[in-house]
């Protein structure tokens, strides 16, 4: 009777997945699920990964880590180009890992593209030449996120249609891919759903803009007094790398190269990180399987007996 029990588990384990927007408090919750599940944590944020990069990405502090076993947080190198196919591999690949010893595991983060391509798998997209990357990184920051948006509206239309289209992260790789292949990056889109041999059960953490814009003013002020315009300088040699073309680095690459003063790099951190939260939202929010919980009116304990139910 135990034996078949055992069968019976290793067949039908399964993956918690929080998301929602940068900081609504997906951090603390995960640690706290994880903790009552007696399991561990992979990360699906895009930056957290790298070694090199903690105060502007928001990393878990060292007393968090050591609460949980994490994975994919600080155990890459910005020099490594990590992408959603990466990711997937990757997950995939811890998930069989730690399901050969517990049957419940807990993934938390904002990065919507990682998180779908776990979920549901990623086509296979075309080896991108390296000199193609530094071009398009390279206008980027010179000529900004109007020549991105005029580039793929004009080279890519049928994309641009549907592109996120204040997002420099996601113009950039379809740009890139344009460039490389000359096809449109939809040409490379099967949308055919992967089966993955485990239960997937997705919890989408969120609470009114008001509230969330506050946590990430201060948030942000903490960054500074955390000394985040240093860690930027420590990284000034991998400024051109596409884990760097993003908020909270590039306001203060442009800061340091002068041509804006330090009050305004603070006041577009906070306006940009705004935006990538909106942005989160709404990716989010497409997806129906999401059970949301409202993280201004419950506290932690409350979330994970929602989502143990």
């Amino acid at each position: 009777m135990v034996k078949n029990k055992e069968t019976i588990l290793k067949i039908n384990p399964t993956i918690y997945i929080l998301a929602g927007p940068t900081a609504v408090g997906k951090t603390a919750v995960s640690i706290a699920l994880a903790k009552a599940l007696n399991t561990e944590i992979i990360s699906a944020d895009s930056r957290q990964c790298f070694t090199e990069l903690s105060i502007g990405v928001a990393r878990p502090s060292e007393a968090e880590l050591a609460a949980v076993e994490h994975y994919f947080i600080a155990d890459h190198s910005v020099e490594t180009d990590i992408n959603a196919g990466y990711f997937e591999k990757f997950a995939l690949d811890k998930t069989e890992q730690v399901f050969t010893q517990k049957n419940q595991l807990v993934m938390v983060g904002g990065t919507g593209l990682y998180i779908r391509a776990f979920c549901d798998g990623i086509d296979p997209m075309p080896e991108i030449p390296a000199w193609i990357r530094e071009f398009v990184v390279s206008n980027y920051q010179l000529k900004g996120l109007i020549w991105l948006q005029s580039e793929l509206k004009h080279k890519d239309p049928a994309f641009w249609k549907i592109a996120e289209q204040s997002n420099p992260q996601r113009l950039m790789r379809a740009l890139e891919v344009f460039y490389a292949t000359r096809h449109s990056i939809l040409h490379f889109r099967t949308a055919q759903k992967k089966q993955r041999p485990f239960s997937i059960i997705k919890i989408g953490l969120e609470m009114p803009m008001d509230q969330l814009t506050n946590r990430i003013n201060l948030r942000v002020d903490q960054m500074i007094q955390d000394g985040l315009i240093e860690e930027v300088q420590s990284v000034l040699q991998y400024r051109n790398k596409p884990a760097l073309q993003t908020v909270g680095y590039k306001e203060v690459f442009d800061y340091l190269d002068g041509n804006i003063s330090k009050e305004q790099a603070i006041l577009q951190i906070k306006h940009h990180t705004r935006q990538y939260a909106k942005r989160q939202m709404t990716w989010f929010k497409k997806d129906p399987e999401f059970k949301w919980i409202n993280m201004a009116e419950h506290s932690i304990e409350e979330a994970i007996q929602k989502i143990l139910g």
